[in-house]
């Protein structure tokens, strides 16, 4: 690959018209740059740009800063003005210029002396692991219960010292497994074959110069360091560390499941700095707790963190299958939590960081959506995967490290804040589903009985602050995420244009989509010339999209391929930008709603163009408690409610939505069915903080107006997009509630959601469905979640397996049938 086309500056690649990736001519923007677009305009421009316009040459947005309410004083730490216009940097290109050195010699050796540069010595990481982990006091009592005989339930008898030697040694054996062995040889090594395979697969991996000086600024604290990236692909797990040790930042000792403790492989890992913990803690045979193996990785875990050694953590616990940031397992950090609550370390810094890729080196994860069983890791399968990598181009990678910030200053801003009342997803949306339910609303006497629940002791205050703290992260994580080129293209082509189109339209939709998400404050993974931008990302997507070429004018004719693989891999990569849009396609699928529910019942007092925007910002809090599996809204410390409000005012602010006239706001009255919604729906679920001023301005804004929707064709086809966006996901839950329709319980909870995913993937093979990607595994798992959460289903544990009937409020058909008409009535067929 010809090296001038990557760049230390402020972009992230140059895409060459000698490109092999690119050898389809180009159409018509040759001259195209950032802040201009000659070509007519296109629905994302006509729709929510003309207000912008003067946005369209700004620079990139800075990613990734902490968050204001809970950690205000991180937030001013380690920023300054500059930091954002430092740009960015590309990582894998090295030459003489990265060295002491010049010459020819140099140039031929740059990659050898760079690494040879690079500050890593044995000093930097822990020492004495195994023997400080066994003499703790902690593993001590567990090894002297493990050995001891229950003789009656609740008693121990002495401990036998042989009994003792022998839990000994099964420490010993579990800590070999445990506790990395970082060799600095070997780091410079893997730099060295890293710097080679990368340059071989990878266009480039991109970096802010600017987060990377944070991180530099937050080691100089001697503090430990937690990065929690998001996860995506096994090369995750080399991609940061070759990052830092590129910058002379220690490496992190890295937290990888058991099922990549393979021969050889796993010898590897342990001296690049990872230690594999087991993916369920609990497995001895009788089902007890397995303490033994809780204390060693808990003192594990503080022990490093008392040496001071930085961590990479993965919150989803395995890679996302579905493109989206999966849900948090927190398990891992609620051991850093507890570190700091015991005070082995003064303070912890936390490091959220966003991974995007072109394309992921697995290519997809077609075979497990579809239902088959993950197979397992193998020195095999890794060896024919590094091959295959070889043989192949992934195009580009980008990673955002979000601010760091004070573990205890969030832990202090928690212990703070006011007490909420007990709040479950059943009492958010059975008052939405079941209007003339009783009894649906929270109990008022529920915070009075909390009144030192804040305290740092309190169970159930500590497993609030861990689900906040991991929601928060990932959050975080998620937003830092750059799109890339093959999310866009992916995502035009499922949701704009799945019938096909010209590559000239595509190309036109491209550019405005990038605008879109710059102005959303989102960053781009690439950049240059959207014509070979777009035929790169085609040509990475491979097998997904067609093109032909039609009589007409010559022009190419691009289509995304209808079968149920290639359909699953778009949209893997489409929701890769789902995070930038998902407010909107929540406002937009809600206003659906309530039309269609107009449409159906008559306007009952109400004038049918006019929407009360209380109606639509409480209609639009529902359907993301309904799928708040799926995605997240907001921050843990925000409420859904005003993010709904700030969401449709975003909507009035690019002119879809229009502000009736006075007038007319006076002859209309909320309907009988909104006045008792609003009733039933619980006061502290209300989005307008108690603790606002009664005579701010914000309460004046608050105050409930009625809404038009835009009928230009422009704004229209815009909605309409929108909604399609949240198309599958609707038409999977929707099935998932017919198929519950004709459930014949109790059954076992693995054995429903296989039936239930073949019954999609039937839905999809004979046509029915409207999105084939709605059949996905994991809107299936995400779709039984959400029913046991709401009542749907109640659950029973018999031995390791979980046992699924209808819960009492769902017994009666006509209950289950107003949860469908719930679904139903935000999906545009």
């Amino acid at each position: 690959m010809d090296e001038t086309a990557l760049s230390l500056g402020t972009i992230d690649v140059s895409y060459l018209s000698t490109s092999a990736d690119c050898s389809i001519s180009r159409c018509k923007h040759s001259t195209e740059e950032w802040g201009e677009c000659n070509s007519r305009p296109t629905l994302f421009r006509s729709a929510t740009l003309r207000w912008k316009e003067a946005l369209l040459s700004r620079k990139r947005p800075f990613v990734g800063r902490c968050c204001y309410v809970c950690t205000p004083q991180s937030r001013d730490n380690f920023f300054n003005s500059s930091i954002p216009s430092l740009g960015l940097r590309n990582v894998i290109y090295i030459n003489e210029t990265h060295t002491r050195y010049r010459g020819w010699l140099a140039r031929r050796f740059c990659y050898v002396l760079f690494v040879q540069e690079r500050d890593v010595h044995k000093g930097m990481f822990a020492k004495n692991l195994t023997e400080n982990v066994l003499n703790s006091s902690r593993v001590q009592k567990a090894i002297v219960d493990e050995a001891s005989e229950p003789s009656t339930p609740g008693t121990f008898v002495q401990a036998d010292p042989k009994a003792v030697n022998k839990v000994k040694k099964k420490a010993r054996k579990i800590l070999q497994e445990m506790v990395a062995n970082v060799s600095p040889a070997l780091i410079r090594l893997t730099g060295w074959v890293l710097l080679k395979l990368f340059n071989s697969f990878f266009w480039n991996i991109q970096i802010h110069r600017g987060q990377i000086e944070m991180v530099k600024a937050a080691t100089e604290m001697n503090l430990p360091l937690i990065f929690l990236p998001v996860h995506k692909s096994h090369i995750d797990y080399l991609l940061l560390t070759f990052i830092l040790f590129c910058h002379n930042i220690k490496a992190p000792y890295i937290a990888a499941g058991n099922n990549l403790n393979i021969p050889i492989f796993s010898t590897l890992i342990r001296k690049l700095g990872g230690f594999f913990i087991r993916r369920k803690l609990d497995q001895n045979p009788d089902g007890r707790k397995d303490f033994l193996y809780r204390a060693l990785l808990y003192v594990h875990i503080e022990e490093l963190l008392r040496q001071q050694q930085f961590l990479e953590i993965f919150l989803e616990g395995t890679r996302s299958r579905s493109g989206k940031t999966s849900g948090a397992r927190a398990g891992l950090l609620s051991v850093v939590v507890d570190a700091l609550f015991s005070n082995a370390t003064p303070d912890v810094l936390i490091i959220p960081v966003g991974i995007s890729y072109d394309r992921i080196i697995e290519g997809h994860y077609n075979s497990e959506q579809l239902g088959k069983p993950k197979k397992n890791e193998s020195l095999w399968s890794i060896a024919r995967g590094v091959f295959r990598m070889l043989r192949k181009n992934y195009g580009c990678v980008r990673v955002d490290f979000a601010q760091p910030f004070s573990l205890r200053e969030y832990v202090n801003s928690q212990s703070q804040k006011p007490v909420p009342a007990p709040f479950s997803l059943e009492q958010a949306l059975l008052p939405a589903i079941l209007p003339s339910r009783p009894n649906d609303t929270v109990d008022e006497g529920a915070e009075a009985s909390l009144p030192n629940s804040r305290d740092i002791t309190s169970e159930p205050f500590r497993r609030e602050l861990i689900s906040n703290l991991a929601e928060h992260i990932l959050f975080t994580a998620d937003k830092s995420c750059a799109v890339m080129s093959t999310h866009i293209v992916a995502c035009l082509l499922l949701y704009r244009h799945r019938q096909g189109t010209d590559l000239s339209r595509l190309v036109e939709d491209f550019f405005s989509m990038k605008e879109e998400v710059l102005a959303r404050d989102f960053d781009l993974g690439f950049s240059g010339n959207s014509d070979d931008v777009v035929m790169h990302a085609i040509h990475l997507l491979g097998n997904c999209v067609n093109i032909t070429n039609t009589s007409r004018n010559n022009e190419f004719f691009v289509t995304p391929s209808i079968t149920i693989p290639a359909v699953f891999e778009l949209n893997f990569y489409s929701n890769g930008i789902l995070h930038v849009f998902i407010k909107e396609a929540v406002i937009a699928c809600s206003l659906h709603a309530i039309q269609s529910r107009r449409y159906r019942n008559g306007t009952s007092g109400a004038s049918p163009s006019l929407i009360s925007q209380e109606h639509l910002v409480r209609k639009a809090a529902s359907l993301c408690y309904l799928l708040s599996n799926e995605f997240s809204v907001s921050l843990p410390c925000q409420v859904i409610y005003q993010v709904c409000h700030e969401s449709v005012e975003r909507l009035i602010q690019y002119g879809i939505l229009l502000v009736a006239e006075q007038d007319d706001q006076e002859d209309v009255s909320p309907s009988l069915t909104e006045q008792q919604w609003n009733k039933k729906l619980p006061e502290p679920l209300s989005w307008r903080s108690d603790e606002e001023d009664e005579d701010s301005d914000f309460g004046e804004e608050q105050r409930d107006c009625y809404l038009k929707v835009s009928q230009s064709q422009e704004h229209q086809q815009y909605i309409t997009f929108l909604q399609r966006l949240l198309g599958p996901l609707l038409e999977a839950y929707s099935s998932a509630v017919i198929f519950v329709h004709n459930f014949s319980g109790p059954v076992l909870e693995s054995e429903y959601i296989q039936k239930l995913h073949r019954h999609l993937i039937s839905r999809t093979e004979r046509n029915v469905a409207v999105y084939a990607e709605s059949a996905t595994y994991s809107h299936v798992k995400n779709a039984v979640k959400v029913f046991k959460e709401i009542g749907v289903f109640k659950q029973t544990q018999q031995r390791k397996d979980t046992i699924l009937e209808l819960g009492t409020t769902f017994l009666p058909q006509s209950n289950r049938q107003k949860l469908l008409e719930f679904v139903m009535s935000f999906m545009v067929l």
